[in-house]
């Protein structure tokens, strides 16, 4: 319901009811203009695309903290959608008020160097951050909270390609990092680079994860946080819990650890700093040290995973394989990562190729020797 009332001092007055019932009023000098904004108004209730005026004062910060609540996520996905709000250079900020050109601001902010950080965050950083904040302006729209979501044509940084983008340490230089790495956190490096573990899932195992006489080491547990104040427990992220069948010298390498170093509490942690959770600042801490000490480039823990990977494409491992042991929840994740290691169609046939002639020639060597009858 809606209506136009002249006032007594010349101006028009113009309110409607919305769907909830509540009236709402605004002032004009021209009756044109008050009409107009009726109808606006009206035309949105009825089609569904109404949203309240004052919904939209809200903050950006205190509605994805609203949002965020109603959602049902692992702890390390609410730190992680957390981490990427306060990124924004526009928390504070209504979020009615908010335009694409802040989002874009935003999105460079993240390519530039920061007061904790000396370069820009990678595109694939950028992408994961910018995807938790468009999410929370889609159910503002959905919520009638705001009409349109500034976020729906933002241009991201462009991904380098995966094999541009991706380092892989040399067998040689994994072997320097072990021998001169300290003896607690030798055979954590060992887990990372011959199992494929994730540093939290590497952080998060216990002796009774280790099979010594089948050889397997069970993903059943992670530690996610950066340090020893939100470190904590969590289950591995989706699809991640798997056996990982590893060789006899890991099994080796563990129990070595277990017998002159020990494990820790009731629940026989395998790795832990100063009798804590070995948490993600501390672990990146010891590899540097021991990045610096073997002399070896900016590698980081999660290359030896990618290390890890590409032994087994380099073996002849299926995709399906691969994705199994590195506990990826489907072959188009693992795809999409390692495609480039597998042999191409071209390699393929080329080999094929090569040894159908040796089957009809022989020796590819006497092929010019030999006669064809």
């Amino acid at each position: 319901m809606a209506s136009i009332k002249k006032r007594p001092d010349g101006a028009w007055r113009a309110r409607y009811r919305d769907a909830a019932g509540k009236e709402h009023s605004k002032h004009f000098a021209r009756k044109i203009d008050a009409q107009k904004w009726v109808d606006e108004v009206t035309a949105s209730v009825v089609t569904g695309t109404y949203v309240d005026p004052k919904a939209g004062k809200i903050t950006f910060q205190r509605w994805f903290d609203e949002w965020s609540d109603r959602q049902v996520w692992a702890q390390g996905t609410v730190l992680a959608a957390q981490q990427a709000a306060d990124s924004t250079t526009f928390k504070d900020v209504p979020i009615k008020t908010i335009r694409p050109s802040h989002v874009q601001e935003w999105i460079k902010s993240m390519s530039k160097p920061a007061d904790s950080r000396l370069g820009g965050l990678a595109p694939s950083t950028i992408k994961t951050r910018f995807n938790y904040v468009h999410m929370a302006f889609r159910a503002a729209v959905l919520d009638r909270v705001i009409p349109l979501d500034p976020t729906s044509n933002a241009v991201l940084p462009k991904a380098r390609r995966a094999e541009a983008a991706m380092t892989i340490p040399a067998v040689d230089e994994v072997a320097k990092a072990l021998e001169v790495a300290q003896d607690w956190f030798r055979p954590f490096i060992g887990v990372c680079a011959f199992a494929g573990l994730r540093l939290g899932e590497a952080a998060g195992l216990q002796l009774g994860d280790v099979d010594f006489l089948r050889r397997t080491i069970s993903i059943r547990r992670q530690v996610q946080g950066s340090n020893r104040k939100n470190a904590e427990v969590v289950a591995p992220k989706y699809g991640s819990e798997r056996v990982i069948y590893v060789p006899e010298a890991l099994v080796q390498m563990v129990a070595r650890h277990v017998q002159e170093v020990g494990v820790r509490g009731d629940e026989q942690w395998l790795f832990s700093s100063g009798g804590a959770l070995l948490n993600r600042n501390m672990a990146g801490h010891h590899w540097r040290q021991t990045r610096l000490a073997a002399g070896l480039g900016e590698y980081t823990l999660h290359d030896l995973r990618h290390f890890f990977a590409s032994a087994l494409i380099a073996d002849g491992c299926d995709v399906v394989t691969v994705q199994r042991a590195l506990g990826h929840s489907s072959p188009t994740i693992t795809l999409g990562v390692y495609a480039h290691l597998w042999p191409s169609a071209e390699d393929k046939t080329r080999t094929a190729a090569a040894g159908l002639m040796a089957a009809v020639l022989g020796n590819p060597a006497d092929s010019g020797r030999t006669s064809v009858q």
